[in-house]
């Protein structure tokens, strides 16, 4: 398999569903960059059977840096996109665009100021850093919180290129990172790094959301259903279950990846608290609240990254097929808990 991850259904097979037999249906869901351990609980879903199981047949087209997907899905090529955090959705809705957020598999943004071993003391020290590294995106996001919440200053502000030569060279900078990324690659140059999570200083973003079309939910909410129950699912076979085919489908889509670099960046997750905290302990993966929404609004237009009123609330996301408990009963099969 190369570019994409199919799981096709013989034609002569077939689901018992509520209404009894019917064939598979075909989904298209799209990734928002390479093939990654971030993404695996789709790639398990796939692997261990689990969307065959609702009824679904389903392709995963992998995005990348010459794979848009994101526009892709209000095209109508994909029926699902894996996307980012909720920025992306409010700027959907403040520019007409039909699409809805039916769940959040990260509890937590994974985005992190990376700061050399010891040289800060607590991410408050951090604003005496004289140079923080951000990239384009950054500058007009998270950036302008951190200046207005935290007393960052523009002055420090310096582009980040994706690349950690700078870093390396100077251990007074800090730079932007992915959580499950950066720390990763600094170590394997031999630097040791203080992680300051985002998400553990106010930055209260759900991350890598499940986006579809406002049209799919009002005509076939039964599919959006079943393709949130099962990747659920596929979330909790994924980090408490065997990974190991998943993984396989990660490296043919992504051979730079290994069955190492995919550990280490499982540890990452786990040790950051990114995925089954807060509320999906209660609520189950993929738990959204309108409350955080609005909270996570609120945060946006008083540091200066959206205008007030600019976003109509009601249009970002759709509650209702998550928070149900949906795949707890797979944890505990699983951990013993």
């Amino acid at each position: 398999m190369t570019g994409t991850v199919r799981m096709i259904l013989g034609a002569a097979a077939m689901v018992l569903l509520a209404g009894g037999a019917s064939a598979a249906d075909k989904v298209v869901m799209g990734t928002n960059w390479l093939a990654q351990g971030g993404h695996g609980g789709f790639y398990q879903a796939v692997a261990d059977g689990t969307y065959e199981r609702y009824g679904l047949d389903v392709e995963i087209m992998m995005g990348g840096p010459q794979m848009n997907n994101r526009p892709m899905l209000a095209a109508g090529r994909l029926d699902f996109l894996m996307a980012g955090n909720l920025l992306l959705s409010f700027d959907n809705v403040r520019n007409d665009i039909p699409t809805v957020v039916v769940a959040a598999f990260f509890q937590k943004d994974p985005q992190i100021i990376m700061t050399h071993k010891g040289r800060y003391k607590d991410f408050a020290d951090v604003t005496n850093a004289k140079t923080v590294l951000i990239s384009k995106d950054g500058q007009f996001s998270f950036w302008k919180w951190m200046v207005k919440a935290h007393g960052f200053r523009d002055e420090q502000l310096k582009p980040y290129g994706y690349n950690l030569a700078q870093f390396l060279s100077d251990g007074d900078i800090a730079q932007q990172g992915y959580g499950t990324a950066e720390p990763i690659y600094a170590a394997a140059e031999g630097a040791e790094v203080d992680v300051f999570l985002l998400a553990d200083q106010g930055w209260s973003t759900y991350s890598t959301t499940l986006e579809t079309r406002r049209e799919l939910v009002e005509t076939n909410p039964d599919l959006v259903q079943r393709f949130v129950n099962a990747t659920i699912e596929g979330w909790y076979n994924f980090i408490y279950g065997d990974r190991s085919a998943a993984y396989a489908l990660i490296m043919a889509d992504n051979p730079d990846m290994t069955v190492e670099k995919l550990d280490k960046e499982m540890d990452q997750f786990a040790a950051l608290g990114i995925i089954d905290v807060g509320d999906a302990l209660e609520l189950g993966i993929g738990a959204m609240t309108d409350a955080r929404i609005t909270k996570f609004h609120e945060l946006t237009v008083a540091s200066g990254i959206l205008d007030a009123g600019a976003v109509d609330l009601s249009l970002v996301a759709d509650t209702r097929f998550v928070n149900n408990g949906h795949g707890l009963d797979v944890k505990a099969r699983l951990t013993g808990n």
